[in-house]
């Protein structure tokens, strides 16, 4: 029996933006936080889709963009832990230069992160029933990660599409492309979109 068959992944995003829900045996695990005072968005979308919010134990930002990191503090409040990569740290304090007054978004405490590196993500997920690991792909930003999954599944966020990528951004693209076909990634799960094959894209990396 596969050792997958107990996880499945669902996708509770609204406002043009995915936000995935990954879910085993052991725990809830989600993918990018939500709109800042869209809270009630949030639970009305996975309610929906039959998953208690209470359920949700973890949660992991893919980039501090106000739509992919918004409901951080607030998911915390109501008991979900927040796993935030070193690499992520400096940049919840220039999402909050960005923020402005009328979009509701609630102050992350950095007192009480969960915070981790690439090299332990592993492990960390594996307490969770994740077979997978979290590594760093900059390019959209610089705290930019991706959560891969062992059955080739990754969410990548928003690094731009590799058929899409701008001369000046190719470098640090290209790389964390590479770094993703090297972990034999097949499956993309993004920020925006539909979900697609990596091998759908046709280009030679």
């Amino acid at each position: 029996m596969s050792q997958y068959t107990d996880m499945t992944v669902v996708n509770v995003g609204y406002h043009s933006t995915n936000y995935w829900v990954i879910s085993t045996s052991r725990s809830r695990l989600l993918v990018d936080l939500g709109w800042p005072g869209s809270l009630k968005k949030m639970e009305f979308n996975l309610q929906r889709m039959n998953i208690p919010i209470s359920e949700i134990k973890y949660s992991l930002a893919t980039h501090y963009h106000i739509d992919h990191a918004g409901l951080a503090q607030e998911l915390k409040d109501i008991g979900i832990q927040l796993l935030l990569l070193d690499v992520q740290v400096d940049a919840i304090s220039s999402l909050e230069k960005w923020v402005k007054p009328h979009e509701k978004y609630l102050k992350i405490n950095q007192d009480d992160n969960k915070i981790i590196n690439c090299n332990e993500s592993r492990q960390i997920l594996e307490k969770i029933g994740v077979q997978g690991e979290i590594i760093h792909t900059p390019g959209h930003s610089s705290d930019s990660i991706s959560l891969i999954l062992d059955d080739g599944k990754a969410f990548i966020g928003d690094l731009t599409n590799i058929s899409m990528i701008e001369k000046d951004k190719a470098d640090i693209t290209l790389y964390s492309w590479k770094l993703l076909q090297d972990h034999g990634v097949k499956e993309i799960y993004p920020g925006h979109g539909p979900v697609y094959l990596l091998k759908e894209l046709n280009v030679v990396i």
